[in-house]
C-alpha cells in the first residue's frame, strides 16, 4: 500500500512538473529603420577592441522588437555636432550585425586621427546616444544575382563586403561563388578574420581570400606583403567579359585611385580606370562602394 501510494504520489508530482511552460509570444518584428528620413538617436551598450586603432559599437533600437531595417547591401548615417562645431558632421557606416537580428546594431569603426566622428564615436562612454538615419541603399543583392563575385577591400572598407558575404552564406539557396582580397597595413589590423577564416574551412568551393600586408609575419606564406597589385588581380579575379561575374571596390582613396578610380559623388560611380580598367573589366563589371 506504501509502495503504491508512494509512486502514484510520485508520478503526480511529475505530471505537474513536465507541463510545458507557456510560451512566450514575441512581438512581430518591425524596422527600426524605414528611410523616412527622420535621425533616430541610439544608446551605445557595448564596446570591444578589435585591434589597435578599431573597435565594434553595439547601439540599442529603440525597442527590442526592431530589426535595423537594412537591406543588402545597404549603411547608416552618422550625426555629430560638437559644442564648438558650426555644423555637425554626417558620416556613413555599414553595420555588420545581422540584418535578421533584433534589438541592437554593431558598428566597426576605425579611429582616424584627423577624422572628427570616428574620434568621436570613439570617445563615447555607455549608455552614451548617438543619431543614426537610413538605410541608405547601395548595390541591391538578390540570389545568384552574379555566379561569382570578386571584393576588393582596404581596412574597414571591409565592412559593406562583410555584409555582402555574409548574405550570401546565409542563405542555402545562394550558390554564389566569392574571393576576397583584403589589404591591411599588418596582421593586427585584419577586420573579421576569424568569420572569414570560418567561411573558408565550410565553404572551400566557393569562398577564398588573399591578404595583403604593408608588412607580413616573418615566414608566414597565408599572406602578400606589399600593395595589391596588378599582377595579383590578374591572378585570383574572374576573367574580365567572362560570365556573370562583378567586382566590388571599397577602401581608403589610394585604393580606389591605383585599383578602380574613386566616385564622383555617392550616386555617381565615376570612370572607370586603374588595373582594373587595364586588365579590361568594364565599368558594367565593377560596383564602388
Amino acid at each position: 500500500m506504501f509502495a503504491r501510494s508512494f509512486f502514484a504520489g510520485s508520478l503526480r508530482g511529475l505530471s505537474r512538473s513536465a507541463a510545458p511552460p507557456p510560451i512566450k509570444q514575441l512581438p512581430p518584428a518591425t524596422p527600426a529603420f524605414t528611410g523616412d528620413n527622420q535621425w533616430i538617436d541610439l544608446k551605445l551598450v557595448d564596446i570591444e577592441i578589435l585591434t589597435p586603432t578599431t573597435k565594434r559599437f553595439r547601439f540599442a533600437l529603440p525597442e527590442e522588437h526592431n530589426v535595423s531595417g537594412l537591406k543588402t547591401a545597404s549603411c547608416l548615417l552618422t550625426k555629430f555636432k560638437g559644442p564648438n562645431d558650426a555644423k555637425p558632421t554626417i558620416r556613413p557606416y555599414t553595420p555588420v550585425s545581422d540584418e535578421d537580428i533584433r534589438g541592437y546594431i554593431d558598428v566597426i569603426v576605425k579611429k582616424y586621427e584627423n577624422g572628427p566622428m570616428s574620434t568621436h564615436i570613439h570617445s563615447m562612454n555607455i549608455d552614451q546616444r548617438l543619431d543614426f538615419k537610413g538605410p541608405i541603399p547601395k548595390y541591391e543583392w538578390a540570389p545568384n544575382k552574379h555566379e561569382h563575385i570578386a571584393l576588393i577591400a582596404g581596412g574597414t572598407g571591409i565592412t559593406p563586403m562583410y555584409q555582402l558575404v555574409r548574405a550570401i552564406f546565409k542563405n542555402p539557396n545562394d550558390k554564389t561563388k566569392v574571393t576576397l582580397v583584403y589589404g591591411n597595413r599588418n596582421e593586427d589590423e585584419i577586420i573579421l578574420k576569424k568569420e572569414f577564416q570560418a567561411l573558408e574551412n565550410t565553404y572551400p568551393q566557393r569562398f577564398k581570400a588573399f591578404y595583403v600586408l604593408d608588412k607580413k609575419p616573418e615566414g608566414s606564406n597565408w599572406a602578400s606583403e606589399g600593395f595589391v597589385t596588378k599582377e595579383l588581380l590578374k591572378t585570383v579575379l574572374p576573367e574580365p567579359g567572362k560570365g556573370n561575374n562583378k567586382i566590388f571596390v571599397c577602401g581608403p582613396p589610394g585604393m580606389y585611385k591605383a585599383i578602380s578610380g574613386g566616385k564622383k559623388s555617392p550616386n555617381d560611380q565615376g570612370e572607370l580606370t586603374g588595373y582594373l580598367k587595364e586588365l579590361g573589366y568594364s565599368a558594367e563589371e565593377v560596383y564602388k562602394f
